[in-house]
């Protein structure tokens, strides 16, 4: 076939087109001059310009996927159709899960971390699309340890730089209340455990928004405070019959598992209940305790912010109080007491302190002080200080005057 041009040894344009073990060449009939060896054409336009491309680029055909990818796209597909998500979440979290298998740093990690890797996809997908999605559902459905898929998340967050927001608690515990067997009449609940699910679901939320408030959420896995908020809420919708009920019971009959640390998240809660209910006139006449304090918990939501303001409002007293004994001359611990009403009054009284992070009022460990070396020994604080050294100490105005007048002192 005859191909548009000219020959650059002889000038003929006479070029055709051979093939030659399979390999097309472009060959000048009149000299035999090969002009272009194992390229193709891909249309007329490029024929006539003499612009060849390679054979791989003008077939069209793409590279098959490896077996590795194709199950773990299986496996995302298959989670996602589990968890009834919709078309656009399961194409997001293929696509994460393609860039995830194509990264240098995912290449030498475990068999069992490559198989999480389409869970952390699925779940970035979820918490960026704002569905609420606890990594404990994950780690259910993928028979995971919760250790080693936080491990696989936070990298895959790292490397492909995936901005995942925070899930807001209100989505988590709707949705967390969904999966509870209270709110219609089966055989294997029984008639007092069945209650209305929007009153279950508004009281969990005052609950839970009054331990976000005094630091109970903070850094903790919201699963057992929502768990915990639950049953609370549950027991005073009607505490006649459902006070002697216990936590785990509850739980049993509601169809949830009991996390570990949900039985000390309710005895935080109980704990501020109880401090707030100190601060109610009509309910001080009654002898409080962790469980009668359940029936008046809907009076203490109603009265959060003012309840709250006065059970721990002692920190800024004591502030206060140390701030008019500071301008006074040094006392002694005695005439301290006497002098500050409010810490006074706690020590007599036994009275809560201010309102701190569970971190801070319960340390689990004691922080170990490093042993001072022989040169900290060696200073006692009455070493001399130079006049050029002496003007690095000094700040301000105020300091500059008052060190004036010591010099000038008789």
């Amino acid at each position: 076939m005859a191909a548009g041009g000219s020959c650059p040894g002889c000038g003929s344009a006479a070029l055709v087109e051979d093939a030659h073990y399979a390999q097309q060449q472009l060959v000048c009939a009149s000299c035999g001059c090969v002009l272009a060896e194992g390229l193709l054409t891909t249309t007329y336009a490029e024929e006539e310009h003499l612009r060849e491309v390679a054979y791989s680029q003008s077939t069209g055909q793409k590279e098959q996927l490896s077996r590795c990818l194709q199950r773990g796209i299986r496996r995302v597909q298959d989670l996602c159709k589990v968890l009834q998500l919709p078309t656009v979440f399961e194409e997001t979290a293929v696509s994460y899960f393609q860039r995830a298998v194509q990264h240098p740093s995912f290449h030498l990690v475990s068999l069992e971390k490559k198989e999480l890797l389409g869970g952390c996809c699925v779940f970035v997908t979820c918490r960026q699309h704002s569905w609420p999605l606890t990594m404990g559902t994950i780690c259910s459905l993928l028979y995971a340890k919760q250790e080693l898929f936080a491990s696989v998340y936070l990298s895959l967050q790292k490397e492909l730089e995936l901005s995942v927001p925070a899930l807001s608690l209100a989505d988590l515990v709707k949705t967390h209340l969904n999966s509870f067997r209270l709110f219609q009449h089966a055989a294997d609940v029984p008639a007092p455990f069945v209650e209305d699910k929007e009153k279950m679901v508004t009281r969990t939320m005052q609950i839970v928004e009054l331990a976000s408030e005094t630091w109970l959420v903070t850094g903790r896995h919201p699963v057992p405070i929502v768990t915990a908020a639950a049953f609370l809420s549950w027991q005073s919708l009607q505490p006649a019959a459902r006070l002697t009920c216990t936590f785990a019971r509850f739980c049993k009959v509601a169809g949830v598992d009991l996390p570990p640390p949900a039985h000390l998240r309710l005895k935080e809660l109980l704990e501020i209940l109880l401090r707030m209910a100190s601060q109610l006139a009509w309910l001080r006449v009654f002898k409080m305790d962790k469980k009668t304090v359940v029936k008046h918990i809907g009076d203490l939501l109603q009265h959060r912010i003012f309840l709250l303001k006065n059970a721990f409002c002692l920190e800024d007293e004591e502030e206060r109080c140390a701030t008019a004994l500071g301008e006074h001359s040094p006392v002694s611990p005695p005439a301290q007491e006497e002098g500050c009403p409010a810490e006074g009054k706690r020590q007599r009284e036994g009275g809560p302190g201010p309102l701190l992070p569970p971190c801070l009022t319960n340390p689990r460990k004691r922080l170990r002080t490093a042993a001072p070396s022989a040169s900290d020994l060696a200073i006692t604080g009455d070493e001399p200080i130079s006049d050029s050294e002496i003007e690095q100490y000094l700040r301000g105005p105020e300091e500059i005057r008052a060190f004036r007048q010591a010099k000038a002192w008789p």
